[in-house]
């Protein structure tokens, strides 16, 4: 049994976490919960039992073992190091830390023996690339990727609750015809889409964008390999979709990639467009696979293949490839029982 800790535990995320904890039975002998002071004395349930939610200090962490961090960028470059100093061993879904050279960038599908490599802390990949690479290690492996070129459909809940609620809000106020105001995105996202996800920078792709090449190349151990993507944000509350276009040194066939992905863990092959049955958000939504579909040759290239991605950003895109990280631990045996 261990003793875990989840920082940034009243948000989408962290409580994903808590609740992903509890359905897969891990070996939970403690669990503290951290927040901001807002949260501060916040009732969180876990295991049937009220969890006080305590303020997360450079403190917090004496006696954990495990700390998963869903805090943002700033707190877990502020936190991390002292969860890290105080024994635990850090598993981070921010940005902090994964273009780091020496913290391993995981997803148990993909690169799970990295997490031996790790030095206090591991970091959780981006969420769009999470589902991304799940679907294309295994062609990699085989085919040998040399280009990608992928658009992503991010939902809402990818940045955050205030976010949800600012499309349930600018929703009712259309349907109603009454004005809205932006708040959270620099325009309307009811019943509209944008390519615009965290800032640009002067090579005129996003931040988000940089984050699926960068790490991509990163968690396939191939820095060869180009990739060239467009996220956008779209009106959907939960699940992120992405069009996919790969590239390949072998030649390569829709049938041998249905054969391939159909084995792969954590990928459900949903592949049927005649029967219009192809993966969706709301197929997704509250379960932990990645699920594929509309997989076809790409005509104008030799070694070409399409194909349509959809997962549950929260959960394998956040939540549940965390604590499947910490379950690697476990099984590498990294973390001592107390």
């Amino acid at each position: 049994m261990y003793s875990v800790a989840v920082v940034g535990a009243t948000g989408l995320v962290g409580r994903e976490m808590v609740s992903i904890l509890e359905t897969r039975n891990f070996p939970v002998k403690s669990l503290r919960l951290l927040a901001t002071s807002r949260s501060q004395g916040t009732i969180v349930q876990f295991k049937g039992q009220d969890i006080v939610v305590e303020e997360a200090t450079p403190d917090s962490f004496d006696g954990v073992q495990i700390a998963l961090f869903s805090a943002g960028e700033k707190g877990s470059k502020e936190l991390a190091p002292f969860a890290v100093k105080s024994g635990a061993v850090v598993i981070d879904n921010s940005n902090a830390f994964r273009m780091e050279p020496d913290v391993p960038l995981v997803v148990p599908e993909v690169n799970e023996e990295k997490v031996k490599e790790h030095k206090g802390i591991i970091a959780n990949p981006n969420c769009s690339t999470i589902q991304m690479v799940v679907a294309l290690a295994p062609l990699h492996r085989r085919f040998r990727i040399k280009r990608i070129v992928v658009s992503t459909y991010q939902s809402v809940s990818g940045t955050g609750r205030e976010a949800v609620e600012e499309l349930w809000e600018e929703t009712r106020n259309i349907l109603e015809g009454r004005p809205i105001t932006p708040k959270v995105y620099p325009h309307q996202i009811a019943f509209n889409l944008f390519p615009h996800i965290d800032i640009f920078y002067p090579n005129g792709y996003s931040k988000e964008e940089m984050k699926m090449v960068n790490e991509t190349r990163k968690i396939l151990d191939d820095p060869t390999i180009k990739v060239c993507a467009t996220t956008v944000r779209v009106p959907v509350f939960r699940a992120h979709s992405e069009s996919v276009n790969i590239e390949t040194e072998l030649p390569i066939t829709p049938e041998e990639v249905r054969e391939i992905l159909s084995k792969a863990p954590g990928v459900v092959v949903v592949d049927k467009p005649e029967e219009a049955l192809y993966p969706m958000p709301i197929m997704a939504e509250g379960k932990d696979e990645v699920f594929v579909g509309r997989i076809r040759r790409d005509e104008s290239v030799e070694n070409g293949i399409a194909m349509w991605i959809v997962s549950d950003n929260i959960r394998k895109g956040a939540a549940l490839n965390a604590v499947q990280i910490a379950e690697s631990l476990v099984k590498l045996g990294l973390v001592q029982e107390e």
